[in-house]
C-alpha cells in the first residue's frame, strides 16, 4: 500500500519481499562509489539489512527509506526516504535509483514528495542531506530541491569527507 503517491510513481514502505531489488540496487557500481558498499551479497543479507536498517528505524523514528515503484509498469526503480543518523542534529533525507532508470526525473519527483510528506507528517523545521564529494547530480537535485551546501564533514565508514546540505522550512 502507497504511502506517497506521485503523478507516475507510488512511495512505500519496504518489505522483505523487496529483498531481490535491493540486493539488485546496493551492488550497482554507482550505489557503491557515491553512497557505499554495504555488504549485502546474497538475499538473506538484503533480508538482514531490511529488518535491521530501514524496518528498525521505521518503528523507532516513524521514517525510513521507502521503495519507489513506477506507478504504470509497477517496476521498483529505487529508494528514498529520511534516515536518523547519530552524527547529524536532524534526519537526513537518502536516495538512489537503478542505473536504468536515472535521467527520468524519478529522483526529484520522489525526494520532493517524500520530503513534503515527511516535513509535515512530522513537523520537522530541518532536513540535511549528505552526497559523496563528486557526486554532482545528487548534489544538484538536492539545490533543485532547495537544499543549501552547509560544509564537508568526515563521516565515519565513508571514503574520504562528504558534502552536508540542509534545508530548513
Amino acid at each position: 500500500m502507497a504511502l506517497i503517491t506521485t503523478e507516475r510513481l507510488s512511495i512505500r514502505t519496504i518489505a522483505t519481499d523487496d529483498a531481490p531489488f535491493i540486493l539488485e540496487l546496493v551492488n550497482e557500481p554507482e550505489f557503491i562509489k557515491n553512497i557505499a558498499d554495504k555488504n549485502i551479497h546474497s538475499i538473506d543479507d538484503a533480508i538482514n539489512y531490511i529488518k535491521t536498517g530501514p524496518q528498525q528505524m521505521y518503528l523507532e523514528h516513524g521514517f525510513a527509506l521507502h521503495v519507489v515503484q513506477n506507478k504504470e509498469t509497477d517496476d521498483r526503480v529505487g529508494f528514498c526516504g529520511l534516515l536518523k543518523r547519530d552524527f547529524l542534529p536532524a534526519p537526513d533525507i537518502g536516495f538512489a535509483f537503478l542505473q536504468r532508470h536515472c535521467g527520468k526525473g524519478y529522483a526529484y519527483e520522489a525526494a520532493k514528495a517524500v520530503l513534503d510528506h515527511e516535513l509535515n507528517a512530522h513537523q520537522l523545521t530541518k532536513v540535511m542531506a549528505i552526497t559523496a564529494l563528486d557526486n554532482p547530480a545528487s548534489q544538484a537535485l538536492l539545490v533543485k530541491l532547495g537544499f543549501v551546501f552547509q560544509q564537508q564533514l568526515h563521516i565515519d565508514g565513508y571514503d574520504g569527507d562528504s558534502n552536508v546540505y540542509i534545508y530548513n522550512r
